[in-house]
């Protein structure tokens, strides 16, 4: 007899490096392009005239969208597959990012950069993603893996915000989101490892079979889902204010704009830090009270950053903190939903709760917008983010990291 120690012999299946690879390469182009949005807010306006409520209203519909169409695109992908999912919002995406490049109405921005991106981001988002990883991942590493996964899509965020900027200065605005909307068209080929659904992951005899409406009211009837999709419609407002406004607010109290370069990729750079010590954390100790310290953390950061003198260097060292805050909820909060229902239909259940989340965003953006042009200072905006940071600390603390009671199904831990 051969000396053969393959996974097939001991009936584990071997770690599926391909599909986290591609996976994270998705990821980081997915989440790129959009967190580089802040950037187009001047130079777009400057040439078209238009005011800072019309470019965040578009900015809000893109976050807003982007909430409606993951819970959906997400279901589409339990049943139906990632790969087809995935293919579809690349396409989606791209042709949004081309019309946001040549608007010639208010409209069309709205359409092209707000509905378009928002749906294109939705189907490629970490929802999706984490789902398709679940169902090839063992539970005892899932908090880990979701952690590598958010940790890609920040480092899209930390190499697309220089290369955003620089694009702009040497070729403009407009042309910077044709050639980003040409990157999107490489995602169908690196989509292709994540090819399947619930029905044929590998986990599937922990599944629990359910309809999509039993699902549903399992989920809404649990105290401690409501209870995470409340506190992470915080987190939406909060990054999704910054990530649109912050160039915008560093011009505003007269630090150079290329301070506010440095600080997206300083966000971007040690989000990839915060992303996988959160997974790390996650797989250790008590999810809800992790959350709940990164939330307090962050209103703490921000009280700190208004409170104290504005230069250059507390902008770096804002951005750095705020970095390692970043995504840090993601991990945790998706592997609280595997845990409680399993990965049936984790692509719609974490798309729910990540819909909370851009309802947060379509708020913290447009309201940035609209405050901005009423009071001419974006400080209202920060000040509700502090107060909301609160309010989801104290949310997350009752939240119950178990599995819901079922028959005949052992928890998903």
């Amino acid at each position: 007899m051969t000396q053969q120690s393959t996974s097939r012999d001991t009936g584990q299946p071997s770690f599926p490096w391909l599909v986290v690879v591609c996976g994270c390469l998705i990821a980081a182009l997915n989440f790129g392009p959009r967190s580089a949005m802040g950037f187009f807010q001047l130079p777009l306006l400057a040439e078209t005239g238009w005011d800072r409520t019309t470019f965040g209203l578009a900015m809000a519909i893109q976050n807003l969208l982007w909430g409606v169409g993951q819970p959906i695109f997400g279901a589409i992908a339990d049943r139906f597959g990632t790969w087809r999912v995935l293919a579809l919002s690349a396409v989606i995406y791209a042709a949004g990012l081309l019309m946001m490049s040549m608007p010639t109405s208010e409209a069309m921005l709205h359409i092209g950069g707000g509905v378009l991106v928002g749906l294109g981001v939705a189907g490629g988002s970490f929802g999706i993603i984490l789902a398709a990883f679940a169902r090839s991942t063992p539970a005892n590493k899932r908090s880990l893996i979701f952690g590598l996964a958010t940790a890609a899509g920040s480092a899209g965020m930390f190499v697309f915000a220089p290369i955003s900027q620089g694009l702009i200065d040497a070729f403009g605005w407009s042309d910077t989101l044709v050639y980003m909307s040409i990157a999107m068209l490489v995602v169908p080929l690196l989509a292709i490892p994540l090819v399947g659904n619930a029905a044929t992951a590998r986990n599937s005899a922990e599944i629990f079979k359910q309809t999509i409406g039993e699902a549903l009211r399992e989920a809404f009837g649990h105290r401690s889902f409501l209870l995470l999709v409340a506190g992470f419609f915080v987190c939406g407002f909060q990054v999704a204010f910054i990530t649109a406004h912050f160039p915008a607010y560093i011009g505003d109290i007269g630090i150079d704009a290329r301070y506010a370069v440095i600080a997206l990729a300083l966000i971007g750079f040690f989000n990839i830090i915060g992303s996988l010590a959160s997974g790390y954390i996650g797989q250790r100790y008590s999810k809800p009270g992790f959350l709940a310290l990164i939330y307090i953390a962050r209103s703490i950061a921000v009280t700190a950053f208004l409170l104290l003198p504005q230069t250059p260097t507390s902008v770096i060292i804002f951005a750095i903190v705020m970095g390692l805050l970043w995504l840090s909820t993601v991990p945790p909060t998706n592997g609280l939903v595997a845990i409680m229902f399993g990965t049936g239909h984790l692509g719609l259940l974490g798309g729910i709760v990540f819909f909370s989340h851009q309802v947060g965003s379509f708020l913290g953006v447009w309201l940035g917008g609209y405050l901005y042009d009423i009071f001419g200072s974006y400080d209202p905006v920060w000040w509700l983010g502090v107060l909301l940071g609160l309010f989801a600390a104290v949310v997350h603390m009752p939240i119950r990291e178990a599995a819901v009671t079922r028959p005949s199904l052992a928890p998903a831990e």
